[in-house]
C-alpha cells in the first residue's frame, strides 16, 4: 500500500508540474499576442502604434542602459548602442517607451522584433505622403492626448504618436510632452547624422530632420511590418 501510495503522489506531484509549465507557457503565448493588437495599417503599411521598449538585441544580447550623463556621452563616442529612459523614469518608458541612440537602431544583431524593421527614411516619406503630405501628416499622427497646450492631434491615421521628448549627445534630456521623434534606418551619407522624423505641439506638420539629430542622441523608435 506504501508504494501504491508513493507512486500516486509522484503522479500527481508530475501532474502539478506539467500544469504549471503549460500555464507559464499558455501565458506568455497572450502576452505575445498583445503585440500583434498593438498595430494599424495605413495605406499599405503596417505600423505599431507604440514606441520600442526593449533592452535585448534580437538575438538576446544586451543593450547598454546609459543613465548618467556621462555613460550617455561616452557610448556616442564609442559608437556603442545604447538605450535609456526619459529622465531615467521607468513611468516614462511605460508610456513613451525608451530613447535609443542611432547606434543601436543600425546594429547588425537587429534592434526590433522578427517580422518587423526600422523604417527608412524613404518608408517615412511614403507615410505621410500617403497622410497628405509632410505639411498635414502630422496632425493626423499624433495622438488625441497628452500634447502642450493642447497641441493634440486627431489621430486620424491610427499611428498614436507621442510626445516623448529626447537626448542630446551630451546626456541632457528635453521636450517631452513638446516634441516626439522617431528614428529612421537611413544615416545622411558623408556626416554624423542620420534621418528623423518629428512632431510639434505647436504644428501640424511631420518634420523630416537630420540636424542637430546626430547618432549619439537618444530619439523614440517605431516599427514597421516587414
Amino acid at each position: 500500500m506504501k508504494e501504491m501510495k508513493l507512486v500516486y503522489n509522484i503522479v500527481l506531484l508530475s501532474l502539478g508540474l506539467f500544469i504549471a509549465i503549460y500555464s507559464y507557457g499558455c501565458k506568455e503565448t497572450i502576452s505575445d499576442t498583445n503585440v500583434d493588437q498593438n498595430i494599424v495599417t495605413i495605406g499599405n503599411q503596417v505600423w505599431m502604434t507604440k514606441n520600442l521598449d526593449v533592452s535585448t538585441f534580437r538575438n538576446g544580447d544586451p543593450i547598454f542602459e546609459a543613465r548618467t550623463m556621462d555613460e550617455w556621452y561616452r557610448a556616442g563616442d564609442d559608437k556603442r548602442p545604447a538605450w535609456c529612459y526619459y529622465e531615467n523614469d521607468p513611468a516614462n518608458g511605460t508610456k513613451y517607451g525608451k530613447l535609443y541612440n542611432w547606434y543601436a537602431v543600425n546594429d547588425p544583431r537587429g534592434l526590433v522584433p522578427n517580422g518587423w524593421h526600422v523604417p527608412s527614411d524613404e518608408e517615412w516619406t511614403v507615410l505621410t505622403n500617403y497622410l497628405g503630405g509632410a505639411e498635414n501628416a502630422g496632425a493626423k499622427m499624433k495622438s488625441k492626448t497628452g500634447w502642450f497646450q493642447e497641441g493634440n492631434g486627431t489621430n486620424s491615421s491610427g499611428f498614436s504618436g507621442l510626445p516623448g521628448g529626447e537626448r542630446d549627445g551630451w546626456g541632457t534630456f528635453y521636450e517631452i510632452g513638446n516634441y516626439g521623434s522617431w528614428w529612421s534606418s537611413t544615416e545622411v551619407i558623408n556626416t554624423y547624422t542620420a534621418w528623423s522624423r518629428y512632431l510639434r505641439y505647436n504644428v501640424g506638420n511631420a518634420f523630416r530632420d537630420s540636424i542637430p539629430n546626430y547618432k549619439n542622441f537618444g530619439l523614440s523608435v517605431r516599427c514597421l511590418k516587414d
